[in-house]
């Protein structure tokens, strides 16, 4: 038996995280791993692994799509597909090898196994029981199934994200199910690496929950670069056979079926919360409706000396939410003051061109009252034009009363990085005149964002 200040089962981005911070707050601490490498779903088979495939296909597309030619260069370029997947598993070795250095650095124990709880205060890892005077519940999530549709990776016809980063070879035809964040971008990957690409969404627009004009731009670039888009319609049915499978569709609102022939099915519905085998009953904690564990403003369960953070907790399953809760749970627990402000969450589709939000909607700031909003397309910055990739734009939603920003949308090759921008200015309390009036840099992308505050009150310079 082994007695801690704090035990955290998962060692994802909170949970990893907060293992470190706990150390740093001199806690002793321990992480609960059952994967041989750190770093949970992110890093092992999710946001780093695909971000590895998205940069190298668009690479492969820069040259083989003939970008380049409008540069005055001229190149070609192959697959090497043993290659392609090394150095994605590269890119994942090196930094997962650098959490167990951290681990190592900061004097966290790695217990290795799967927890469940024997009571309140005490988890049972293996053979071994482990108590603390605080356990952080940090499990991350996993694939939602959809019945009819049974994964298998190994074989490599149905598939859910992780056998979609491993795919043996490009697939003629590829079938997503599922129009959110992880089937656009592994469905950008290999139609980029020359699959045929079909994603089939449930609802009548892709993205759910992100701004309207931005899923609808975005349906319009992807379908563009010829990715098909079939919203509105559902799956019924799916049956591999030797050399793939066919699905049976039919129209949302009823209608005809039909039938789609496919190599390889990418079944991307979502994610549900990883609870099963904890044990939670023992320790006295309930999951909400939604199969989540409920926490207060501290990240603290109803039961006192447990807490839980990331997508085992309501609110949008992102890494680096849960990495800002695993600094702020260490943090409260050592006696400190942890803070996450959950209205000020970035999230990014790393498609091409990226997609990013932070705050509200268009939609839902005007259900809550007037607002005033600037848009500026970077077809009119000096820096998109002059690297000739112009698609997107930046828009800016202000309270008309206080012309605090509400909330901002971009859709832009550098999205993912501008975003922060505008989040650090929400978080501050920014209103769009302070974007407006604060210098930025000469030639770049993030002069929109300062274009878009100043048409907020409809004096942009150039346009």
């Amino acid at each position: 038996m082994s007695d801690y200040d704090v035990i955290i089962i998962g060692s994802g981005p909170g949970g990893y995280v907060a293992a470190i911070r706990a150390a740093q707050n001199g806690l002793k601490t321990a992480c609960v791993e059952s994967r041989e490498t750190l770093g949970g779903t992110c890093l092992n088979i999710g946001c780093i692994p695909s971000k590895a495939l998205l940069h190298a296909s668009e690479l492969y597309e820069e040259v083989s799509g003939g970008h380049l030619k409008k540069f005055g260069i001229t190149a070609s370029a192959s697959i090497d597909h043993a290659g392609l997947m090394a150095s994605k598993d590269k890119s994942v070795k090196g930094l997962t090898d650098g959490i167990a250095f951290l681990f190592k650095k900061n004097k966290v124990d790695w217990l290795k196994g799967h927890a469940s709880f024997e009571s309140k205060n005490s988890i049972k890892v293996g053979d071994e029981t482990h108590t603390a005077k605080n356990i952080v519940i940090a499990t991350g999530s996993s694939v939602t199934p959809l019945p009819g549709a049974e994964i298998d990776n190994a074989k490599g016809v149905i598939v859910d994200s992780t056998g979609a980063l491993s795919l043996a070879k490009v697939p003629g035809h590829l079938v997503v199910i599922g129009g959110g964040v992880i089937g656009l971008e592994l469905g950008s990957v290999w139609r980029r690496l020359g699959a045929k690409v079909t994603v089939v969404e449930y609802l009548d627009q892709i993205l759910p929950g992100m701004d309207g004009e931005i899923r609808k731009d975005s349906a319009k670039l992807l379908s563009k670069q010829g990715m098909e888009i079939r919203t509105g319609t559902k799956v019924t049915g799916v049956k591999t056979g030797k050399s793939g499978a066919t699905l049976t569709l039919e129209p949302a609102a009823g209608g005809a079926a039909e039938t789609l022939e496919a190599d390889v099915v990418l079944v991307s519905i979502g994610r549900r919360p990883n609870t099963d085998g904890l044990a939670l009953e023992k320790a006295g904690l309930a999951l909400n409706p939604r199969g989540q564990i409920e926490v207060d403003h501290y990240l603290a369960t109803n039961v006192p000396g447990i807490w839980a953070i990331g997508d085992v907790t309501p609110g949008p399953m992102l890494a680096h939410k849960a990495e800002d809760e695993g600094v702020a749970v260490a943090d409260n627990i050592a006696g400190r003051t942890g803070y996450v402000n959950h209205d000020v969450i970035p999230s990014v589709v790393y498609t091409m061109p990226e997609i990013a939000g932070v705050g509200l909607t268009e939609e839902a700031a005007k259900e809550k009252g007037e607002i005033k909003v600037g848009r500026f397309p970077f077809l009119a910055n000096s820096r998109a034009k002059t690297n000739q990739d112009t698609d997107g734009w930046v828009k800016i939603i202000a309270d008309a009363r206080t012309d605090r920003v509400l909330g901002v949308w971009i859709l832009n090759r550098l999205a993912g990085t501008l975003i922060a921008e505008a989040a650090l200015a929400m978080e501050m309390g920014a209103s769009s005149e302070d974007i407006a009036l604060t210098c930025h840099a000469h030639p770049t992308h993030a002069e929109s964002l300062k274009e878009a505050a100043m048409a907020v009150t409809g004096k942009p310079i150039h346009i």
